[in-house]
């Protein structure tokens, strides 16, 4: 999977310096499950991103990216929030930078059930309220608010790559939505 978002701090290591550091040790990100919340907190919406990878394939995906060098947990999870949301979403960042999951992600198939074929990752996982009006990012086509029950559904599901459809099954459970 190729598909990248531009690195508006494209300092922080060059795509080859990234690619050899990749190739030697895991890399940390920071992965986050928009939602919308009723006026009693309940989740009702879920926003999912729809991109195609290079040979044209449909996919949802997540808003995810690294965690920079001296940068703090919530920063990342904000800057790749109003990144992949656009800067009126305003996210509601919880209290505490504690994820409700730590996922693992290997470049081939492993007993995480977990795959970037990139590199070997370490992300942590949150559930983030957002109020605001949202505008995808420049490498998705959409953004799609959907009702739990049909991110949960099957042919929703399919669409996830690299495990993910059980990363928003985590989320949605961590929020107290059975599938």
């Amino acid at each position: 999977m190729a598909v990248r978002t531009p690195d508006p701090y494209p300092g922080w290591l060059s795509p080859d310096d990234l690619y050899e550091a990749r190739n030697r040790l895991p890399m940390l990100y920071v992965e986050a499950v928009p939602v919308r919340l009723d006026p009693l907190g309940y989740v009702n919406e879920v926003g999912l991103l729809l991109q195609a990878d290079d040979e044209g394939n449909m996919m949802r995906s997540l808003v995810s990216g690294r965690v920079l060098y001296k940068e703090t947990i919530r920063a990342a999870l904000l800057r790749h929030l109003e990144k992949d949301l656009g800067a009126l979403a305003f996210p509601q960042l919880p209290v505490s930078p504690v994820p409700f999951t730590v996922v693992e992600y290997f470049p081939s198939p492993s007993q995480t059930g977990f795959t970037d074929e990139r590199q070997h990752a370490v992300a942590l996982a949150y559930v983030i309220p957002v109020t605001g009006e949202c505008q995808p990012r420049q490498d998705a086509l959409e953004l799609t608010w959907m009702s739990p029950a049909e991110v949960l559904s099957g042919p929703v599901q399919m669409e996830f790559v690299g495990g993910r459809g059980e990363l928003v099954r985590q989320a949605l459970a961590f929020a107290g939505i059975a599938p």
